[in-house]
């Protein structure tokens, strides 16, 4: 048998449900069966948190990996103590707790560089907090891109079958418009590519959403399919993606939820987030509150293993015990699936 990896999950914003979700996934037996968790945050508030989930759970403080035990009920936590216990509050943003959740974040990100840890999972952080403690970043991409050195790099959202990857994220849609050139949407095409290769599609079929309505309609409502997503496209042809496109997203999206594209290439953020959550996020009327929330985000191109949560840090129901863990034990499922393949040991 192989080893089980040693999975690192930074747990998050700590005024957010970051903490209640990493406890709820790290005693889950599915977990503890495939990998061997560390996480890194604040022993204190990770307390607060096993404290109001009721987990029957231990917290074993540790300053260095070697001194991990991954012993039964108990949780290994590389403690970096910086959230006052005074001032937390559950639910608020704040400098102080943007502060702490990007150190959680590179101190991840080291001990990956290292090779210490074997994969990485990070729990949501809260962009304003992080932009309140000084750290101008639109999210964890760009934090994993700049402190790994990789310049060429993209989203990937999985929920089942669904797959998609984004020309531009974290700008705003003027930007994101700008974005939209061949290059960029060539590096998305082979990055989606490489990453089926990886999760075991050996051909996959990839879709390419147009950016305007139609796409373009033959150049009525725009001009970036025919200058730059198409030539994109046939590029990617001559150097043998089975690609297609450009399709209206309103096209590509159900035709790629159906099972006819193994992945897609959105344009923007949010073009390939609707659809995304729409699949992997479930609201309970009855219940007011989300019944399930899975779907994980992975960063390709990265030279180590991230994946994530893709929910926010839902601040309104932080402490409430009510917070889905769907979406992080997924994605600690894919960090162990992404360490195996990169490894070659068959599952």
């Amino acid at each position: 048998m192989a080893r089980l990896p040693v999975i690192g999950i930074s747990m998050g914003d700590p005024s957010s449900i970051g903490p209640e979700v990493t406890v709820k996934a790290v005693t889950d037996p599915a977990v503890l069966a495939s990998c061997k968790p560390i996480v890194v945050g604040d022993a204190g508030v990770l307390q607060k948190a096993i404290d109001f989930t009721g987990a029957n759970l231990c917290i074993n403080r540790i300053d260095a990996i070697d001194q991990a035990q991954f012993a039964d009920g108990s949780i290994d936590v590389v403690d970096l103590n910086n959230v006052d216990s005074a001032s937390h509050r559950l639910g608020e943003v704040s400098a102080m707790c943007g502060q702490a959740a990007f150190e959680y974040v590179v101190k991840l990100i080291g001990l990956a560089m290292d090779k210490q840890i074997d994969a990485t999972v990070t729990g949501p952080i809260h962009k304003e907090s992080i932009n309140l403690a000084g750290h101008k970043y639109g999210g964890h991409t760009e934090i994993y891109a700049e402190y790994t050195n990789t310049s060429k790099y993209a989203m990937l959202l999985v929920e089942d079958d669904f797959r998609v990857i984004h020309v531009s994220t974290h700008v705003s849609l003027r930007q994101a418009c700008d974005l939209v050139k061949k290059p960029r949407i060539l590096d998305a095409i082979e990055l989606m590519n490489d990453a089926c290769h990886k999760i075991g599609i050996e051909k996959p079929r990839i879709g390419v959403a147009g950016l305007n309505p139609h796409s373009s309609d033959g150049g009525l409502f725009g001009d970036e399919e025919e200058k730059e997503i198409i030539p994109a496209i046939e590029e990617a042809r001559k150097r043998g993606y089975n690609v297609e496109g450009p399709i209206p997203s309103d096209t590509l999206f159900p035709k790629a939820i159906g099972g006819v594209y193994d992945g897609c290439v959105a344009m923007y953020h949010d073009q390939g987030h609707i659809p995304f959550k729409v699949v992997g996020f479930k609201w309970d009327r009855q219940a007011n509150n989300m019944r399930s929330v899975r779907g994980i985000n992975i960063t390709v191109g990265l030279p180590i293993i991230r994946t994530s949560v893709d929910h926010g840090t839902a601040m309104e129901i932080a402490g409430k015990n009510i917070a889905s863990p769907d979406a992080m034990k997924l994605a600690i499922a894919y960090a162990v699936k992404l360490h195996h393949a990169n490894a070659g040991v068959n599952q």
